[in-house]
Parts: structure tokens; sequence; C-alpha cells
């Protein structure tokens, strides 16, 4: 139980992903809080209501001031885990401005923020994990997809740098890069791919959860490559 009594911030954590790394969190005594953006959370998020889970509603994690509440709330963080964020296709010579700004927002921005607010708030020890992607490591891998690939790069950047400012304090850094998620949209979109290759939500979140956690002692300023059989 090493997260016992620990508070735990999962970001965008209602969604698919997020319901994992919490299940993981809460299996090792953790107290978690986490965000949805709508009032009510997804159905499928069937958390809400138990011990140690709160959950809070109508969340924009693009907005400062919410932000800022929202930590101020929890109080002292020992893990921030950022698992907000969207994906959007399209390449470069047909993207408007506006979508590309709504990547940046819904994957860097609410990262950027989280972050801020989180090391303001941790002692020395804490954790914080980003979710980047693969673009994040091999932007040439973006093709096609040129606004979420720039704003996954940032995260990259934010990670890195966040790192290097953050170890003095003893507070440890890093990302997680996963390549396509094995989801039920994810499996509707792309029919005739090898789910079966694809990293699983359970998986992602052990990973995510060992990166947040006390027995990580010595890694930080990294982005974790975490894609299954799927790589390269």
């Amino acid at each position: 139980m090493e997260f016992q009594g620990r508070n735990v911030v999962i970001a965008g954590g209602t969604g698919i992903l997020g319901m994992a790394v919490t299940e993981w969190l809460l299996d090792r005594g953790a107290v978690c809080h986490v965000t949805s953006f709508s009032t009510s959370p997804e159905p499928s998020f069937t958390l809400a209501g138990r011990e140690r889970v709160k959950v809070f509603g109508g969340c924009d994690l693009g907005d400062e001031g919410t932000v800022e509440r929202l930590y101020a709330e929890v109080g002292e963080v020992w893990a921030s885990i950022h698992v907000a964020g969207g994906f959007a296709m399209g390449p470069l010579e047909t993207t408007t401005g506006a979508a590309f700004d709504k990547m940046i927002t819904m994957n860097l921005r609410t990262s950027f923020l989280c972050t801020r607010e989180a090391a303001k708030r941790m002692p020395a020890g804490g954790r914080i994990v980003n979710v980047a992607a693969r673009p994040a490591v091999d932007p040439t891998a973006g093709a096609g997809m040129i606004a979420y690939t720039v704003s996954k790069a940032g995260v990259g950047a934010l990670t890195l740098a966040a790192a290097k400012e953050l170890h003095g304090r003893g507070i440890w850094v890093n990302a997680i890069a996963p390549s396509i998620i094995d989801t039920p949209v994810n499996r509707t979109a792309m029919p005739d791919a090898d789910h079966g290759s694809w990293p699983k939500p359970a998986e992602l979140a052990a990973a995510i959860g060992w990166l947040a956690s006390p027995g990580n002692a010595v890694t930080s300023g990294t982005i974790v490559p975490v894609y299954g059989r799927s790589w390269p």
C-alpha cells in the first residue's frame, strides 16, 4: 500500500485510461482526486462514489482559474497525473488556426497548468506524470496529424524542462508516450488493425503508476515509450 493516504490528482481521469489509472492507485491505497470535463462523469466511469475517490465535475483544465481552484482544494499533492487530452487528424495545409489552438489547449495547456499548480503544492519526493504520445518521441510519426503532433511534442518538452527545474526539490517529472491505445473507439475506427499489438489501458496504468510511486527512486526527465507490440 505504498500510496496509503497520499493525495493523487488524475486530471481528465474519467475516461478509459484515467479509470484504469484510478483503479491501479486505489488498489494501492491512494486518495484519488479525479477531474471530469462534464458536469457528471461518463457512465462508463464506475468508480464514482467509491471510498477515496472524489470527482470534480465540470472541470475545464484549459482554464487557469479552474485549475488553480482545483489544486487549492486538494491541498498537498503527492502525485499529479495528467491524462486529459484530445486527438485530431489533419494535414498541414488543411489545418485551421482554430483546430491548431484546440489541440494546443487540450493537450499542452492542460498539462502545463496542472504541472505548475501541482508543483506549488508538492513536498520533496512528489511525482508528476504527463501523457505524451509517440509523435512526441518521433515527430515524423505524426505526419497527417500536425496539430496533435506539435501539441504532444510540447508536452514532451514541458516534461523535460520541468524535470530539470524541479529536480533540486526532489520532485520527479516524467511522461509516457503511448502508441495507439486498445480502446473500443480505436478498434471501431481501425477495424482491420492488429488490435492485439496495441498497449492496453491497464498496462499503461501500471507504467504510469510506477513513475508516480515512491518506489521510483531514480527516474526523472524521461519520456517513456509504451508501444506494446506495436513498436516500431
